[in-house]
């Protein structure tokens, strides 16, 4: 990352690297198995035979309270349309939070989608306890419900909860939201646009505050709405059994974004960034930028493309794994390059949240591999002295001179056809071969 930024050292205003998206699965360790839950009804609550309507209360209720908790507060609550971005249908209403200085749930949507459950059934045989039944975990359709939230220290945030047992819940963070709450809090100007932060009067407080991102402060917020509006449990059911969450990454992005002064020389730059991505990027390359060992078994894409996305603009794209590294320049005001792991175990490390740091570390080599990649093929001018002769201003306007002085009217070579109007006279034309090899 240090030849990059000295080769455009002139042109960049700074760089700052952090999380950008990170998305969080929040889950009981204790309600994942079927004896688990029979223990829970059974010997927790008294419950003869599980059955499907046993099951089903439990969901009944928790989507009445949902129902309750909007009409009291008066937020909306909506069904998800078909086609339509949740995040941009929610965006007006987050706005005016914003605008109100407000904090809290803005916004519910609910969803149709596939999750676990359990399933119960009878026994094929009869049993001597005609309470039995066989209960199973399985994967079903069922409503999800979207909490669209805007929170003092994360900034927005979304959090997903399946209205089934095991009522999973999937939690989505953004690093950029974060710093900015950390920035406001510190009072340090800062003009942020989309999702990137354009300058700042302290760049080094911004990556400070990206730094500071830690587990503690994750789980401690996420504890926070998970009592508030997740599924809820009564004191004699907390005192029975363990239900602490366990948190776990289920996808993370890390990004290093190089903030230019001027913006034109942004596009050009990622056009030939792309050129030299597309004919250099080999597997080699790419499993030594990813720190992959590259042999017959690994599994996953290994390619590079490049693609436009729906926003429009293009997207250099290298993928490993199940890891992918992008590059792209937004709105010709920044240039990004961002590492994304669907699955830490590629990289060797632990899914769990308290393991945050040492995918911080992982991800910002990956990004600083490929960084140093990309500043090694644009300094042409190290490789190719050639290059540098042509591009010179001064050799640039002597050859222009020279061709505007021979193209005048009183230059002698001015009088002289094309040489491609030049033809052969007859005598050439008529003379033997034998001839004009001994003339020769």
């Amino acid at each position: 990352m240090e030849t990059l930024t000295k080769l455009f050292g002139n042109l960049v205003a700074f760089v700052y690297h952090c999380f950008d998206r990170i998305v969080v699965l929040g889950y009981l360790p204790l309600f994942t198995r079927p004896e688990n839950i029979v223990y829970f009804f059974r010997d927790v609550h008294q419950v003869g035979a599980i059955t499907k309507e046993v099951l089903r209360k439990r969901t009944d209720d928790y989507v009445h309270w949902v129902d309750a908790f909007a009409r009291n507060h008066d937020i909306p609550i909506e069904w998800a349309e078909k086609g339509v971005r949740k995040e941009e249908h929610v965006l007006s209403r987050l706005r005016r939070m914003e605008r109100q200085d407000r904090f809290g749930v803005y916004f519910i949507i609910k969803s149709m989608e596939v999750g676990p459950s359990f399933r119960c059934a009878m026994p094929k045989y009869e049993t001597n306890d005609p309470n039995y039944r066989i209960i199973s975990a399985q994967r079903s359709r069922y409503t999800h419900i979207y909490f669209y939230i805007r929170d003092e220290i994360l900034g927005p945030m979304s959090m997903c909860v399946g209205t089934f047992l095991p009522f999973r819940i999937s939690y989505w963070l953004n690093g950029h939201s974060f710093i900015e709450r950390e920035l406001l809090r510190e009072a340090v100007p800062f003009r942020k646009d989309d999702n990137a932060f354009l300058s700042t009067h302290d760049p080094e407080a911004l990556q400070a505050a990206a730094d500071r991102l830690s587990p503690e402060i994750i789980r401690k917020r996420l504890d926070y709405w998970t009592l508030l509006i997740g599924p809820k449990f009564s004191k004699k059911d907390r005192e029975a059994i363990n239900l602490t969450r366990q948190y776990s990454i289920q996808q993370v992005e890390y990004c290093r974004n190089l903030i230019f002064r001027r913006t034109f020389p942004i596009h050009k730059l990622f056009e030939r960034s792309c050129d030299i991505g597309l004919l250099r990027l080999v597997p080699d390359k790419i499993t030594q930028i990813f720190g992959f060992r590259k042999n017959k078994r690994l599994k996953g894409k290994l390619q590079v493309v490049l693609e436009k996305i729906d926003h429009g603009h293009h997207v250099l794209r290298a993928c490993a794994k199940n890891a992918v590294l992008r590059m792209y320049e937004k709105f010709s005001t920044y240039l990004r390059i961002e590492a994304l792991s669907n699955n830490l175990g590629d990289f060797g490390l632990r899914k769990g949240l308290d393991n945050l740091d040492d995918v911080r570390k992982t991800l910002t080599a990956v990004t600083d591999r490929f960084a140093s990649f990309e500043a090694q093929a644009l300094n042409v001018q190290v490789d190719f002295p050639l290059f540098q002769r042509l591009s010179s201003p001064s050799r640039r306007h002597q050859d222009r001179r020279m061709a505007l002085h021979r193209d005048s009217p009183g230059h002698p070579q001015s009088l002289l056809p094309p040489a491609s109007l030049v033809l052969p006279d007859s005598a050439t034309l008529r003379r033997p071969k034998d001839e004009s090899s001994r003339l020769g």
